[in-house]
């Protein structure tokens, strides 16, 4: 009978516990379905509002379309490869660590600019002794190259290296009682457009600072990293940059294929305390280039040209096809463009249209919300996941989505194959179909390292808040376009 009343009360027991666990289930349940219902609208609502600014951006772009207004107009011969300049051209190379690359970017646009107004600068740190000989071997001769030591060790800051190069133009012009009439700048590992200085030189006829556009190189061997720098550029400067130009807003420089009338960049200098036209301190001083001129009520121009058979007029360059190395990127852009950015520059300038100038601005400095947007949106993907399991399971109904939500959803949607459409045709227009497909592809892959280098450049600027010093991150090179092009010598 003992025995009997034992093993009822252990029956009763477990039946308890079961009873519990499962309303311990159903409550974790229940909060799992709150947690979607909240990250549902956060995403949702937000995901939406970057579409509206991205499709008001894509319907002014398709209207100076049909209108004629911005067309790639083609250049009529290949005499703008030779075509005499109005004054001298200063280039300016900052380079550090580029071994690997420096020698060719020399050798090509000595070649591609035979114009004897040209005076290229390179800057190289006096511990960085393998960059100074290899760009002293691909010198052959040429007495328009000028080889400028840092008077100290490196890696600076990419600006650090830009304001040497721009005290050696000052004692030059001493020496030679003359003026530059633009500075032009390229990075390390540049491949230059034969017919690029010259459009430059002509647009400083009219500008104070003059952007021609950039082009990735698509890598057979990173196709899905690598190459995904291609539709993020052909976009932006296929379609974003061309809308900024045509609206008035301050055009940022990219760093590479952009010049600047001498004068301005007098006037960045004269503006500052130390005397300098860059930022020491700055990540971006490409992009703070551009927007400081505003200040200057200065004048800008994005050119897109093409040659006659339908290349574009573009500097090119492989970018990073190593994820940490592109994160790393990424970061120093994030970290420079949106949070340093936001710090230093303000929101307007000059007499650059007010709301115009606020929203363009907005737009640059989006990418640490973006980031946090898309984490929101693959957190939700997995919760989702988690909760389809457990109802299957039977531990209780998945999200019930009101008619608002499933709008919200639908719209949603829509701009997402909309967005889509939208990178693979102009990944397609400048690198075939092939490319385009792969860009919407690569989609997903592009949104995780826009997650990844949006939290470090977070964390990165946070210890900048705490006294750490800024120093040049960059990205290491072993590629160059320019020996493509190259003719293998006969066996």
């Amino acid at each position: 009978m003992q025995a009997k009343s034992d093993a009822s009360s252990v029956y009763k027991n477990k039946k308890r516990a079961t009873i519990n666990l499962t309303i311990h289930y159903l409550a974790y349940f229940e909060w799992l379905v709150v947690v979607q219902s909240e990250l549902l609208l956060f995403a949702g609502i937000f995901f939406l509002i970057g579409f509206i600014d991205e499709f008001i951006v894509d319907l002014y772009w398709l209207w100076l379309r049909l209108t004629g207004q911005r067309k790639s107009d083609k250049l009529d011969g290949e005499e703008w490869a030779v075509a005499p300049l109005a004054g001298d051209a200063a280039i300016f190379i900052p380079a550090w660590n580029e071994s690997a690359v420096i020698g060719d970017t020399i050798a090509h646009t000595l070649a591609a600019w035979p114009q004897e107004q040209l005076r290229l600068y390179v800057g190289i740190y006096k511990n960085d002794a393998e960059t100074l000989s290899a760009a002293m071997k691909a010198a052959g001769g040429d007495p328009r190259l000028r080889l400028v030591v840092h008077d100290r060790n490196g890696p600076s800051t990419k600006a650090d290296c830009l304001n040497r190069l721009f005290v050696a133009l000052q004692s030059d012009e001493r020496r030679y009682r003359r003026l530059a009439r633009m500075v032009v700048f390229h990075d390390a590992e540049d491949m230059v457009d034969p017919a690029a200085l010259a459009l430059l030189d002509r647009g400083i006829d009219e500008a104070d600072f003059v952007q021609l556009p950039v082009l990735p190189m698509p890598q057979n061997k990173s196709p899905f990293l690598g190459s995904h720098y291609c539709e993020e550029f052909a976009e932006a400067h296929g379609k974003a940059m061309v809308v900024r130009n045509a609206l008035g807003a301050a055009l940022p420089g990219a760093g590479v294929g952009c010049a600047i009338a001498r004068e301005a960049l007098e006037q960045l200098a004269s503006r500052s305390d130390s005397g300098e036209p860059f930022n020491a301190a700055s990540l971006t001083e490409d992009y703070e280039l551009g927007i400081e001129l505003a200040h200057f009520d200065a004048r800008w121009s994005f050119i897109r040209r093409r040659h006659g058979n339908g290349e574009l007029v573009a500097t090119r360059a492989y970018f990073p096809a190593r994820l940490d190395t592109i994160v790393r990127q990424k970061t120093r852009w994030i970290h420079g463009i949106a949070l340093q950015g936001w710090d230093q520059l303000g929101w307007t300038g000059g007499n650059t249209p007010k709301l115009t100038e606020v929203w363009m601005r907005l737009r640059d400095r989006r990418s640490p919300l973006t980031a946090l947007v898309l984490l929101t949106g693959y957190v939700l993907l997995g919760l989702s996941a988690v909760g389809f399991a457990a109802s299957y399971l039977g531990a209780g109904d998945t999200l019930a989505l009101t008619p608002f939500v499933q709008g919200l959803l639908l719209v949603n949607f829509g701009a997402f194959v909309w967005r889509a459409v939208m990178r693979f045709a102009f990944t397609a227009r400048e690198f075939g179909v092939g490319e385009g497909l792969l860009a919407i592809v690569r989609i997903p892959i592009t949104n995780v390292i826009a997650i990844m280098a949006g939290r470090r450049a977070l964390t990165a600027y946070v210890r900048t808040l705490y006294g750490q010093a800024i120093t040049w991150e960059k990205t290491p090179h072993t590629m160059h376009p320019a020996r493509e092009l190259r003719t293998p010598e006969p066996v």
